[in-house]
């Protein structure tokens, strides 16, 4: 069956970085996937969710992302000029939103791999389940390197720990975030303004809104993701090649 363009879903997709660790000078999200740019895979299929309804947050090499973009769809943009956090870009981005949006996905321009199906799933469930926030999760042998999603007793999210904040025991939950989220346009709105710094990298972290959203007793859930491979993040060099065999594999 079909899905249909939801449009009182919009999409941000966050792509400001740099992202040291690919040892190159092109913004991170320019490297290519089985022969286009990271950022033009993630577009393509935010398109199929939410049509037009999308904001690209860039920052270095803006000019050039844009270009890049704009040869996928025609979508808007926020700059966010310097990079203070995941939360600080997607502040940048709410300005941009049409009046009718309810709920926000925010995606990553790094993931290349996810697919249109796995959001709508997301999305319907996050609609469902009446939620203000639902995060997508999936759990992986080695979380080495992402956020930990801390649930309470009666399995729902409490908050998300940023590794270089997390202790021994938080170290060892093997269920992660994927840095995946649909938010309650008005939540959002309200818990941007919240955020504070108070972190080891001190930035505006936007995992902070479930334990902002947990203290006002908001509807927090958590969508698992069926495959690890779909929605993990491209850091790497090593991270690109084994997102290309992952990507032929699946065409095939």
């Amino acid at each position: 069956m079909e899905q249909k363009v939801d449009r009182r879903t919009a999409i941000i997709i966050l792509a400001a970085g740099l992202g040291t660790r690919m040892k190159s000078d092109m913004a991170k999200v320019l490297h290519k996937v089985c022969g286009k740019s990271m950022i033009g895979h993630v577009v393509d299929m935010a398109v199929e969710v939410a049509g037009e309804n999308i904001i690209v947050v860039t920052g270095y090499q803006s000019d050039q992302v844009k270009e890049t973009v704009r040869m996928s769809a025609q979508v808007g943009f926020a700059y966010q000029k310097k990079q203070l956090g995941t939360g600080h870009a997607v502040l940048c981005a709410m300005p941009e939103l049409h009046e009718g949006v309810e709920n926000v996905i925010i995606l990553c321009g790094d993931v290349p791999l996810l697919s249109a199906g796995t959001v709508f799933n997301f999305i319907e469930s996050h609609n469902k389940q009446n939620n203000q926030i639902t995060v997508l999760a999936v759990e992986v042998e080695n979380p080495t390197g992402y956020g930990r999603m801390i649930v309470n007793q009666d399995g729902s999210l409490v908050k998300i720990v940023e590794e270089a904040d997390a202790n021994q025991d938080e170290k060892s939950i093997r269920i992660i975030n994927s840095g995946i989220y649909c938010v309650e346009r008005m939540f959002l709105e309200h818990s941007l303004k919240m955020l504070k710094p108070d972190n080891a990298q001190n930035e505006f972290y936007l995992t902070d809104i479930i334990s902002i959203g947990a203290d006002e007793n908001k509807k927090i859930g958590l969508f698992m993701g069926n495959d690890s491979e779909e929605v993990v993040g491209i850091n790497c060099i090593q991270d690109l090649y084994e997102a290309e065999k992952f990507m032929n594999k699946r065409s095939r």
